[in-house]
């Protein structure tokens, strides 16, 4: 059993996501600052020898401080090693949460009893990833498809090119997926395909078990995020993103307006207030 946070004082976890939440690429920063004004940033990912992810300098120091002050889950839909790259401020996060709940990081090693209940639900529930990545495979465009890949042999995703990818194409892909059990989320130049099964919310609701959290919060930009933002007690979500553009709002979900990397900041603060 990994350790919890224990201040004599009830357990706050918090999920969040990452990519577009908490931390932002050069292209999502949306610095719309005169230059003089813009934050200093810290980069937290490198890629092949380059900078790519980033927060502000004073998100960094909230964060060492949620670290400190409640049980902190990063809470993402990137694999494994794609979490590894990230390096946080602050200690390393007893619990992380990747591939979209598909694996319940303990100190850094991905537990075996939940990847064996995750493996057999989808077994039960859902299409095979294999029928799913063959009709990917089938339908796509090479006009516009640039990669297709394979997430933990759990849900599969295409990089497209967003200018000509017909709006019409996401919906089809999406009537046909639903049929089997599959979700698909269009999230900047990636489309995702994912078992229904395979949710974030799953996973929190584990490792709020395991830590006898008494209060879960959680934030998120995408439709792979709704459903984490509806188990949490409170959640957030930022004015970008795919569940802005779609007017998506849960009843215990908060819009903050701020756009960009100001929003993960913002989105810290809420997660430290009273």
């Amino acid at each position: 059993m990994s350790r919890v946070v224990d201040h004599g004082r009830p357990v706050r976890l918090v999920a969040s996501d990452l990519d577009r939440t908490l931390i932002y690429s050069a292209g999502a920063l949306q610095l719309n600052v005169p230059d003089a004004d813009a934050p200093r940033l810290l980069c937290v990912e490198v890629y092949q020898g380059q900078p790519l992810s980033y927060v502000t300098e004073t998100a960094a120091g909230l964060l060492v401080r949620l670290a400190a002050e409640t049980a902190f889950v990063p809470t993402t839909t990137r694999t494994r090693e794609q979490y590894g790259r990230i390096h946080l401020p602050g200690p390393p996060p007893a619990y992380a949460i990747c591939a979209n709940g598909g694996h319940i990081l303990v100190d850094g090693v991905s537990d075996p009893d939940w990847r064996r209940r995750v493996a057999a639900r989808l077994t039960d529930e859902c299409a095979s990833l294999d029928e799913v990545r063959g009709h990917l495979r089938a339908v796509a465009d090479p006009a516009w498809l640039l990669k297709e890949r394979v997430a933990e042999d759990l849900f599969a995703y295409l990089v497209v090119d967003r200018a000509q990818l017909p709006a019409e194409w996401i919906e089809e892909l999406s009537a046909w997926a639903e049929h089997r059990g599959w979700s698909v989320s269009l999230q900047g130049r990636k489309v995702y395909a994912v078992p229904r099964p395979l949710t974030k919310s799953a996973a929190v609701r584990e490792v709020a078990h395991r830590t006898g959290a008494d209060e879960v919060l959680a934030a998120g930009d995408s439709l792979l995020d709704a459903d984490l933002l509806l188990a949490a007690d409170r959640g957030w979500r930022p004015g970008h993103g795919e569940l802005a553009d779609t007017g998506w709002v849960g009843p215990r979900v908060t819009v903050v307006p701020e756009r960009g990397v100001a929003a993960g900041e913002e989105i810290l603060r809420r997660f430290l207030a009273p």
